[in-house]
């Protein structure tokens, strides 16, 4: 494979300069690493010059959501429990990027404890959406939107447990993948809830997110929830197009409660669909609308098992999550039993909807995210912004999200495409078909005045 026609030290130059220009407007870094990043990208020029090619993803600068391990440089997990942790090994998929010739750039920002849609933290504060700062980037992978969208990094590593890498991917214009639970290693990610989070790669495109994933597959021995399932050498076929590719577009649930425009945008995406060859399959899907809060009860429940005895010292804990983690202790031992039979129940479901569709579309997100002083109740506001999403995670579907368009405020608006398990190279498919046939994925937010740095 050809390397790149820009050096690793010329590309990393370019994301520095990004964040030395967006970060006091968006708050998205919390632990630089460019020192380390320029010795990286000098090593993978030497390489270069020696004829030696690294892998995948030689040079390529990347930032880590900061609840995903890195050997010698702290890792929070936007708590202030961990805000001087700082782990002896990296995360799993740290070590795979580092031997597909990845530069490590930054540690970037979250939802404390990745749990929230709107990146506040109390290691950091807020962060902001770089098309309006006075809204929230999405979570919790906010800081890996951010630094993508803004070109802090040309890639990413989020962690999606109901949204947390489609969300941000939506609003910060970009592409974000969650694959199907068990194909991408957890082990040195902080979770969630260790049944429904998976690290998923976040990028500009579609064919950058491909590469990611196709590194970061695989099975790990050290993570409990991984299974090994093969992965066919699929990035030689991204480009072969949808031709014949069965398209759902779901007459419940999905496209309730949207706005006028994420209903148009998402009307013209799926006729640019249409357009490249894939037939458009009206279908219901039953069950929908109760998703959420079984999916909801578990979460929330595994959450407060995992952090039982955090929970006491309710003065270190951001008021926002706290909220969050009260309402997850109101659910008994028969809430959670009733909701593991629904989703066994809804991946039944699933199984038999995916008989007769090989891709389901929906919008990634109902409406424009939220402004980060958002005076509705939490949970109403994260559910309003969740509602789609928690479906498919629910399921351990994979999805994809890509960008399809901006609202009247000039707001990105994502456009998710879910799949059966294990089929995230159709999803790739159909996204870089997509990509290729429109430029929505060639946005770029404009840079605040120089005077607009976060207090």
């Amino acid at each position: 494979m050809s390397l790149p026609a820009m050096s690793a030290r010329e590309r990393l130059d370019i994301c520095l300069d990004a964040e030395a220009r967006w970060n006091p407007h968006v708050n998205a870094v919390v632990t630089p690493m460019a020192e380390a990043a320029r010795r990286e990208a000098d090593a993978a020029d030497r390489a270069a010059r020696d004829g030696q090619w690294l892998g995948l993803l030689h040079g390529m600068p990347i930032a880590i959501k900061d609840n995903i391990d890195t050997a010698g440089v702290r890792t929070t997990a936007g708590s202030s429990f961990f805000k001087d942790h700082t782990p002896n090994r990296d995360g799993e998929t740290v070590r795979r990027l580092r031997r597909a010739g990845a530069v490590i750039v930054s540690k970037v920002t979250l939802h404390e404890f990745a749990f929230g849609i709107r990146s506040w933290n109390p290691v950091i504060g807020a962060s902001r959406n770089p098309y309006d700062l006075s809204r929230v980037p999405g979570g919790s992978s906010g800081g890996s939107g951010i630094a993508v969208a803004t070109g802090m990094c040309e890639a990413a590593l989020g962690s999606d447990t109901g949204g947390s890498v489609r969300l941000p991917a939506a609003i910060c214009g970009i592409s974000g993948l969650r694959p199907t639970l068990g194909r991408i290693s957890g082990a040195g990610c902080f979770p969630v809830s260790a049944s429904h989070d998976t690290v998923g790669p976040m990028a500009r495109t579609v064919d950058q997110c491909a590469r990611l994933f196709a590194v970061l597959s695989g099975y790990d021995s050290d993570d409990p929830i991984s299974e090994d399932r093969p992965l066919e050498n699929f990035l030689p076929s991204l480009g072969d197009g949808i031709a014949g590719v069965r398209i759902g577009i779901p007459k419940n649930f999905y496209l309730d409660g949207c706005s006028e425009d994420v209903s148009a945008t998402y009307q013209a995406a799926i006729r640019v669909l249409e357009k490249l060859g894939a037939k458009l399959v009206d279908v219901s899907v039953p069950g929908a609308e109760q998703i959420h809060a079984h999916a909801s009860c578990m979460v929330f429940s595994d959450a407060c098992a995992l952090h039982a005895k955090r929970l006491s010292d309710t003065a270190k804990w951001g008021p926002m999550t706290i909220e969050r983690m009260r309402n997850g202790l109101a659910y008994t031992g028969a809430d959670y039993a009733a909701a593991m039979r629904v989703k066994e129940s809804w991946k039944r479901t699933l199984a038999k909807l995916f008989d007769s569709i090989d891709i389901l579309a929906a919008p990634t997100m109902p409406d424009e995210p939220p402004p980060v002083d958002d005076t509705r109740p939490l949970l109403q506001a994260t559910s309003a912004v969740t509602k789609v999403t928690y479906a498919g995670a629910f399921g351990s579907l994979p999805g994809l999200s890509v960008p399809c368009g901006r609202s009247r405020n000039g707001l990105p608006l994502g456009l998710m495409l879910e799949s059966a398990w294990w089929r995230e190279p159709l999803l790739l498919r159909a996204g870089h078909a997509y990509q290729q046939a429109t430029d929505w994925h060639t946005m770029r937010p404009e840079l605040p005045g120089s005077d607009g740095a976060l207090a």
